[in-house]
């Protein structure tokens, strides 16, 4: 997955001179995971900037570049140092469409690792991706192959308007996928059906489709056929793919990483419970993580949902 998401940040800065690249040791050294490297030897100083540690100035720079004519990719190293750059999300990056009644937009991507795995300390473990879904005039996307992040990262520096693009850290490295550099975007404001099945719809994204697709490989040994969808773009849900699929499967099974409260998962259930509620036929289940900050690295594996969780999850539902 790095190297696709490389490969997509040097294909649209070949074709589109107005894409820059800024944020904290992005050009010397490639970023903190190498999704950056070689941009700056390629592209030069000032197309790939390094910028001081100050998440702030990178989302305000985002702002005042978008304004004038560019497209930054910004990346943020690790979800949990966010929170600065907040301020500028949500009071003007989301806001410049809106304030300018249409005359300005803000095509500006903020790249960001998202989720833990990886044994990382704290504040580098973070899936606060409601946060961010619930801002309203950005969209929030996180891909779970090298496939979908390249066409997703094409597709969020083509889109005029802000976008939120998280990226799994277990998955930077744990599959290799051949990807064709050839410049295609995938949609956005899509899921994807990543496995169609008939008895459970099962609804996840970024590194949850992991676990995911090896609990479905052990339900296919008892015979339950499950339907894998991939969010992909978190905020706005794509509620008819997940409505049509409910509708043949009548079960709901939803994973993710981030904590339970309120989480995105919540807000899926709500969608079905308001929208096809007479084609469940079990209540819908919820497979997350914890409601407490995620563990340093003995307890990480704890914390985040296992295979045997999603299946358990599953059978529930089936039960007559």
């Amino acid at each position: 997955m790095v190297e696709a998401i490389t490969m997509a940040h040097a294909w649209e800065m070949q074709h589109d001179p107005s894409v820059v690249v800024i944020g904290q040791d992005v050009g010397a050294n490639g970023g903190v995971f190498r999704a950056t490297v070689g941009l700056q030897e390629r592209f030069g100083s000032a197309r790939v900037q390094d910028t001081p540690l100050a998440e702030a100035t990178i989302a305000g720079m985002s702002v005042g570049m978008a304004a004038q004519g560019l497209k930054p990719v910004a990346e943020i190293q690790f979800m949990g140092f966010m929170y600065p750059a907040l301020d500028q999300i949500v009071n003007h990056m989301s806001r410049m469409r809106h304030r300018t009644r249409g005359r300005l937009s803000c095509p500006v991507v903020i790249r960001t690792p998202h989720g833990g795995g990886i044994h990382a300390p704290e504040h580098h473990s973070e899936s606060t991706e409601t946060m961010l879904c619930h801002i309203p005039g950005i969209r929030v996307v996180c891909p779970s192959s090298p496939a979908r992040a390249y066409g997703l990262l094409l597709a969020s520096i083509r889109d005029p308007d802000p976008v939120m693009f998280l990226e799994p850290v277990r998955l930077y490295r744990a599959m290799r996928q051949e990807v064709v550099d050839n410049g295609r975007a995938l949609p956005l404001d899509a899921c994807f059906v990543l496995r169609e099945g008939t008895d459970v719809t099962i609804v996840t994204w970024g590194a949850m489709t992991l676990e995911t697709l090896r609990a479905v490989a052990e339900l296919d040994k008892e015979g339950v056929s499950a339907e894998v969808i991939d969010l992909a773009t978190l905020s706005p849900i794509d509620a008819d793919t997940i409505l049509a699929s409910v509708a043949k499967t009548g079960r709901l099974v939803i994973v993710h990483e981030a904590a339970r409260n309120v989480g995105v998962g919540a807000e899926i259930a709500a969608i079905v419970a308001e929208h096809g509620l007479y084609d469940l036929q079990a209540p819908v289940q919820r497979v997350t993580g914890f409601d407490t900050i995620m563990p340093l690295f003995r307890l990480e594996q704890d914390y985040i949902p296992s295979v045997k969780r999603i299946v358990d999850a599953v059978q529930l539902t089936l039960i007559d």
